[in-house]
């Protein structure tokens, strides 16, 4: 059975797609008045509020990629760090 360290990078690895998805998205200039691209949309900037405007660019799609592709990675590494600590732990 897996344990705790697996439940970690799953829960980072969803929150990542969400922010993955909502690139693909905004980048392919998906309509807003989508009940599922309004989802998308909100999630992601729930969970990219800390870094949204972090870093400012011209280029619509760079800045896309700054606000909402940061966050992504930083789940995915601070919980790829947790699940290996969890997992010595063990």
């Amino acid at each position: 059975m897996r344990g705790i360290d697996s439940v970690i990078r799953t829960v980072a690895h969803v929150l990542a797609g969400i922010l993955i998805v909502w690139i693909a998205l905004d980048l392919l200039d998906a309509n807003r008045g989508n009940t599922v691209v309004g989802w998308f949309h909100s999630a992601a900037d729930w969970l990219a509020g800390w870094s949204i405007g972090l870093f400012s660019v011209s280029q619509h799609t760079f800045q896309v990629l700054l606000d909402y592709g940061i966050p992504a990675v930083v789940y995915v590494v601070i919980a790829n760090l947790v699940a290996g600590r969890v997992a010595t732990a063990r």
